[in-house]
């Protein structure tokens, strides 16, 4: 029976895994994310992170009685912590992930680098959640209610893992619609996030990128579309150590050095030499975007490449000029890794959806905990070999926590049987052994596939 019962516990899911695998609960100590009085962090944590999986809200889950005595405002309090680091957190999860075990992974010949964009964050049903704003979603080209989340990612062209975050409201005074909660003590972590919410997203792109270098995530190049690509970004980039690959846009406003002339890019691409045929660079040419803070002039190649789907021209630019023409194409395909990891988040893990809190704080903690979930999947299909789309991997991490569930209760049900038994009828423990060893061997197939299934091996 005792072999039984073991059997029926070692039937893990991947989220338990997970969070033993990943130490979290020492991640959240080192984040400032510790017990004040009642449960564990970690066991809060869990639950929540669990919650997209078994495919109920938290009303739903709360008045079903699964928490037995974990009640809402102990969900709540959790995330509403103004002292909490999260940042920190996503940093310590994503570069412990990256440095032991995708990095080892991948040939040291393989380049690194770093993704950075911004999505629509939908609140736009809203009226006084803190630090709501008229935000600008480039897709419809509307103005909405809620936030910009500005995200930096790390690419080895296999796994995307999110490394941290800035979730934005509003440089402008006037397009903020609530303003900052009053009386929040300035040294804690819940007042940073809150004044870095209100920087322009240039800016706040270089902390997001200091951060992560400081917290040992390294990428050689940080890729991002035409709406980072100005010279003044391009070269906060270099500062970092960092080089860049962009698009670019054909502004008027924004001029290139080339032979003595300053141009914008429509008048450079006239005056360069096109390849002959129909190939897909049409030209490329060194141009100075500035200077350092030595005064040095900064060269930086720009490729121009044919746009099928219009019959038009695109602009890719790269502070890397020994880098080849073709390399640099191939490069800045892993931008669209990005894209999608915020189609996931929004579709499959409930970002923006799960939690209608006011507070600035619980949006911080709830986005951290999506993107925690979205680096559980992206590290069992990178360690499993796993040919699964990360949509298919969610769903097959659904059905996993409901046989858990099936085989934790029949755990509870075996054991009562075998209580009753020795009771009532006097049997000797080998005696109830062979009795349950029966029953399963009559057990159908399918239930069996259930209770007991066969573990997959992970690689190394």
């Amino acid at each position: 029976m005792n072999q039984i019962l073991a059997e029926l516990l070692s039937c893990e899911n991947q989220i338990d895994t997970f969070f033993v695998n990943q130490r979290i609960n020492s991640l959240l100590k080192q984040s400032n994310i510790a017990k004040k009085y009642g449960y564990s962090p970690v066991v809060v944590m869990r639950f929540i992170f669990s919650l997209v999986f078994t495919g109920k809200n938290l009303f739903r889950t709360l008045n079903a009685g699964e928490t037995a005595e974990l009640g809402k405002d102990t969900v709540y309090r959790f995330l509403n912590s103004v002292n909490a680091n999260w940042r920190r957190f996503l940093h310590l999860l994503s570069g412990a992930i990256i440095r032991e075990q995708l990095t080892p992974l991948t040939s040291e010949k393989t380049v690194k680098v770093f993704i950075a964009d911004d999505s629509y964050y939908d609140r736009n049903r809203s009226k006084n959640v803190e630090l709501l704003a008229r935000v600008h979603d480039h897709n419809e080209n509307r103005y909405y209610r809620g936030f910009r989340l500005l995200t930096l990612g790390w690419s080895d062209g296999i796994s995307q893992i999110p490394v941290s975050f800035a979730l934005l409201s509003s440089a402008k005074k006037d397009n903020r619609l609530v303003p900052m909660r009053e009386g929040i003590d300035k040294r804690s972590n819940g007042f940073k996030r809150r004044a870095e919410s209100t920087l322009k997203s240039p800016e706040a792109l270089a902390r997001l990128v200091r951060g992560a270098l400081k917290n040992d995530i390294k990428a050689n190049y940080i890729l991002f579309d035409s709406w980072f690509s100005f010279p003044s970004t391009i070269m906060t980039m270099l500062a970092s150590g960092v080089h860049v690959i962009c698009m670019l846009k054909a502004l008027k406003t924004i001029h290139y050095g080339y032979e003595g002339y300053t141009l914008h890019l429509a008048q450079l691409f006239k005056m360069v030499r096109k390849r002959a045929g129909r190939s897909k660079v049409l030209a490329s040419v060194l141009v100075e975007i500035g200077k350092d803070e030595k005064g040095n002039p900064v060269q930086a190649k720009i490729v121009f490449v044919r746009d099928r789907s219009s019959k038009k021209w695109l602009a890719l630019l790269s502070t890397d000029v020994t880098m080849a023409d073709y390399e640099i194409i191939k490069l800045y395909k892993r931008r669209w890794d990005i894209e999608v990891f915020f189609k996931m988040a929004k579709s499959f893990l409930n970002l923006a959806k799960e939690f209608q809190s006011r507070s600035y704080d619980t949006l911080v903690a709830h986005t951290t905990i999506v993107f925690c979930r979205y680096i559980m999947l992206a590290l069992a299909r990178r360690m499993n070999k796993d040919p699964r789309t990360l949509g298919t991997l969610f769903h097959a991490g659904c059905d996993e926590l409901r046989q858990a569930t099936f085989a934790e209760a029949l755990q509870q049900m075996l054991a009562m049987l075998q209580n009753i038994v020795s009771d009532f009828l006097g049997l000797t423990d080998a005696q109830v052994e062979g009795l349950l060893q029966k029953f399963i061997a009559e057990v159908a197939p399918i239930f069996k596939k259930l209770l007991f299934p066969v573990p997959k091996l992970a690689t190394t």
